[in-house]
């Protein structure tokens, strides 16, 4: 009789986590799931069932929490090693750099970086990254973004946490080798999720007065109209099912809507090309007469 496969995935209410969590228990995988609310651990443990899904409550921004849930995963598995730990759970802060909160800024790097790092550390010795386990080493599957290489305006917060994680997991795949845990990151463009929702009814009000306002508006209708048309979030879920799966995973997989304009072309641009083309679309080149000033 084959063990029971375990995996670890972070936010996992709706979008991406959601899919993922779907993908995973369709194949067989037991999901340790975290959520922020229990009327979400219900839900989804009424979907799910005991036997595929067991939901754990917390935010990746509480160590604790965070240390506590791991725990409680170890109770469970009793000596088995997890699969697989896949880090989703994220956030997205936009606005101009110039102008943006710190507190914001910082709020995005505790989000999608260290919250991260705090869950890796947490988890990583059940994935076999410690005292021998039974069974064989188990993978981390990073969510990072086509941010992570290709930073957009007005998302510059986004973007710095995902080259950070991006780094982060190339530093980390090295280090992990000992133990024969591999990383995989998983690099989304604009997929069809709730997330465009929360863009429609993002405030940017508090940068109108800002020679960027014009621009922020035209970033928000281009963000929900084209999110909307995006590919589904099966498309990512099938990634990090072959991240998990795969004898010899690449270390990326994108999930672009069209890969040759959304990722070749504008990586084999020169980047003062890039920047120009960028600029335009959103309406950032310098104009005869106006003041540029912040």
């Amino acid at each position: 009789m084959t063990e029971k496969r375990f995996v670890v995935v972070t936010g996992v209410s709706t979008g991406i986590g959601y899919a993922v969590l779907e993908a995973l228990t369709g194949a067989g995988f037991h999901v340790f799931g975290s959520v922020r609310a229990e009327a979400d651990s219900e839900r989804l443990q009424s979907r799910f069932g005991a036997s595929n899904f067991t939901p754990l409550l917390f935010d990746v921004t509480d160590a604790e929490a965070v240390a506590q849930a791991a725990s409680a995963v170890e109770r469970q598995i009793d000596g088995a090693t997890l699969t697989g730990l896949v880090n989703n759970a994220g956030a997205a802060f936009p606005g101009p750099l110039l102008h943006q909160p710190p507190d914001e800024f910082r709020r995005q790097i505790e989000t999608n970086l260290i919250g991260q790092f705090s869950v890796i550390q947490a988890f990583a010795p059940l994935l076999g990254a410690g005292p021998p386990r039974r069974g064989a080493p188990g993978r981390i599957v990073n969510i990072s973004s086509v941010a992570g290489s290709l930073a957009t305006p007005f998302l510059g917060a986004y973007a710095a946490s995902k080259h950070a994680l991006e780094g982060l997991s190339d530093a980390l795949r090295r280090e992990l080798m000992i133990y024969g845990v591999d990383v995989v990151v998983i690099e989304p463009g604009v997929i069809a999720t709730p997330i465009w929702d929360k863009a429609e009814a993002a405030d940017f009000a508090r940068y109108q007065p800002t020679v960027y306002g014009p621009a922020t508006q035209r970033l928000q209708k281009w963000a929900v109209e084209h999110g909307r048309l995006g590919p589904p979030a099966d498309r990512v879920s099938s990634a990090v099912l072959r991240a998990l799966t795969e004898p010899r995973p690449p270390t990326r997989i994108r999930v672009v809507p069209s890969y040759l304009f959304d990722w070749a072309l504008p990586r084999l641009l020169p980047t003062r090309v890039l920047d120009w083309l960028i600029a335009k679309r959103m309406g950032l080149l310098p104009q005869t007469g106006r003041k540029t000033s912040a």
